[in-house]
């Protein structure tokens, strides 16, 4: 294995602030690393180029302003423009604890893999919100830990706000593709058929901030459900009936409260001691119980917005027959 060397890949889009917290935390890295950012603006009307100036001075930095092509496109394009032999691809709404690229480079000095990606955590400072859908997003009484929620796996699909490809299996995959959300587990799946391994590196966490609101956050749980039945059509080998239990969560707590209408109690019984449960996980975690009530809400919203999704694409595409990019426009980029 060669020398590692690292190159960052940030897309932007009209969020100059963001960019200011994350570099704020690069400057705030431990160990003796050289390596590069590359910030790409992906046709933003807000840009960061001046923000971006200001940390010239501390670190390796890079700015592309491009034409709006969508996160994927912008990743492969600084990706191209990178020097490094190994990619960490970001969200620019992350930051990073101090430790994170001291855990990155004693992983894979040791363990190898030209893919990996990483959890996400609510910093102390995030708001009641923000912790909230945190807690709903990588808790495992919610996702099992399919966002990093355990210990080290192989076959592990990153997710593009924390993940790290290689400059070989980024040429030979061909980097991201068109649609969003989704095109992290595409290019994860892609991988797995070229032949590489995929693992996860659970220390190498990053704080994630999701601005975001409840509409924001059900359009994005939405959308998630409505791309997995097109993945599980262009990659059949990862379908699971593991992605059905957001719908069936939802029809079973519709006809719980159905039944409840009628006396009969047990169904709802069973879902109210699953909220007590999850309350008291969310209570433990974020010590708080603003935030423990706040995250039932994220969950019912989770499941409700990932479930309707999944269910009404799984129908138009598999029953209907329909095709995704005609179907569901709005899921690609041109």
């Amino acid at each position: 294995m060669e020398t590692l060397s690292f190159s960052f890949i940030i897309p932007v889009y009209n969020r100059p602030e963001e960019i200011r917290e994350l570099l704020e935390s690069f400057v705030a890295l431990e160990g003796d690393f050289n390596f590069e950012i590359v910030i790409v603006e992906d046709g933003s009307s807000i840009r960061s180029e001046d923000i971006v100036t200001n940390f010239s001075d501390e670190l390796n930095i890079a700015y592309f302003y491009k034409e709006n092509s969508g996160p994927g496109d912008s990743r492969n394009f600084g990706m191209k423009k990178a020097s490094g032999n190994y990619f960490i691809i970001l969200d620019s709404d992350v930051i990073l604890p101090s430790n994170y690229l001291v855990e990155v480079d004693n992983f894979l000095s040791k363990t190898y893999y030209d893919c990996f990606g990483g959890p996400d955590a609510a910093h102390p400072s995030f708001s009641n919100l923000q912790k909230a859908i945190n807690f709903s997003m990588t808790s495992f009484i919610t996702t099992g830990g399919i966002r990093g929620g355990k210990k080290q796996v192989e076959d592990f699909q990153p997710r593009s706000f924390n993940m790290g490809l290689s400059k070989k299996a980024f040429e030979e995959s061909g980097g991201f593709g068109k649609i969003h959300p989704g095109e992290d587990p595409d290019l994860s799946l892609r991988l797995k058929q070229l032949g590489y391994k995929t693992t996860l590196i659970k220390n190498a966490f990053v704080y994630h901030k999701r601005r975001i609101s409840w509409t924001k956050f059900y359009k994005q749980v939405h959308k998630f459900g409505l791309v997995r039945p097109i993945l599980n059509q262009w990659h059949p080998t990862s379908e699971s009936l593991v992605y059905w239990l957001p719908t069936l969560f939802t029809l079973t707590f519709i006809l719980a409260i159905t039944l409840s209408v009628f006396g009969i109690m047990l169904p709802l019984y069973i879902f109210l001691s699953y909220f007590i449960i999850a309350f008291l996980m969310a209570f433990y975690v974020n010590k708080n119980s603003i935030v423990a009530l706040l995250a039932l809400i994220a969950i019912v919203v989770q499941f409700f917005g990932y479930g309707y999704g999944f269910l009404w694409s799984t129908l138009n595409i598999k029953l209907l027959n329909k095709i995704p990019e005609e179907r569901f426009p709005q899921l690609f980029f041109n």
